[in-house]
């Protein structure tokens, strides 16, 4: 079991507000499933994934990583947790704009302290696994959109962690390179990677071997 959350629950307070994003979701996700998370927009599968990734923390309920209780880390093992063990790949790609291909997904590794030939090395390797073995040198500008998020995967997978999260990958991309990217992710999914996505598009949900639907900050299917 790579994660299992008990009731878990994460409320944000506008003034006098409080709006329950999710609500009391208690999940199980073993090592190696590919799961997307779907739901329309306001579902909480956003926040959920910002959970998962200990992007944010929960307002009650526990959330256990590899049976870690994901509350009693403190701040620096929390940045280890993410940095280590997940990768994340967003809709908006996130990439340096002043860096190649390589030298972004070189930078999670720099936080690791990996040394520099194996950063470089590494980072060759991710490169050629999403298929831009071509493109190592060339900045996010001078790549299309699809190259740009394969950039973001390779970076993601750098670490080799445990567990890739990817919110809306498809989002920003026309519907045959989003096809690609989809690709891709099986690919990945069938080499053993745990991989939940977060996605309000029916076809990017079929790729998953398993589907948590959300509605109103709460799982119901």
């Amino acid at each position: 079991m790579l994660i299992r959350t008990e009731q878990l629950s994460k409320a944000y307070r506008t003034g006098a507000v409080e709006l329950l994003a999710v609500n009391e979701v208690s999940v199980e996700i073993d090592q190696g499933e590919y799961v997307a998370l779907m739901g329309p927009s306001g579902s909480g599968k956003s926040t959920l994934m910002h959970l998962f990734g200990c992007l944010d923390t929960p307002s009650s309920g526990r959330y256990l990583f590899d049976s870690r209780d994901t509350s009693t880390l403190n701040d620096e093992e929390l940045a280890h947790l993410r940095n280590r063990e997940i990768g994340f790949v967003f809709q908006s790609f996130n990439l340096l704009a002043r860096l190649t291909a390589q030298a972004n997904v070189q930078l999670p590794m720099v936080y690791a302290r990996v040394s520099p030939p194996d950063r470089r090395a590494r980072a060759r390797a991710m490169l050629e696994l999403v298929g831009l073995k071509d493109r190592m040198n060339h900045r996010p500008n001078e790549l299309s959109g699809g190259e740009m998020q394969r950039v973001a995967i390779a970076r993601a997978l750098a670490n080799r962690p445990r567990l890739l999260l990817a919110d809306e990958p498809t989002g920003n991309l026309d519907s045959r390179t989003g096809q690609d990217i989809m690709r891709l992710f099986d690919d990945l999914a069938g080499q053993g990677n745990t991989i939940i996505l977060v996605t309000h598009d029916q076809n990017v949900a079929d790729h998953a071997r398993r589907v948590i639907r959300m509605i109103d900050g709460s799982v119901v299917s």
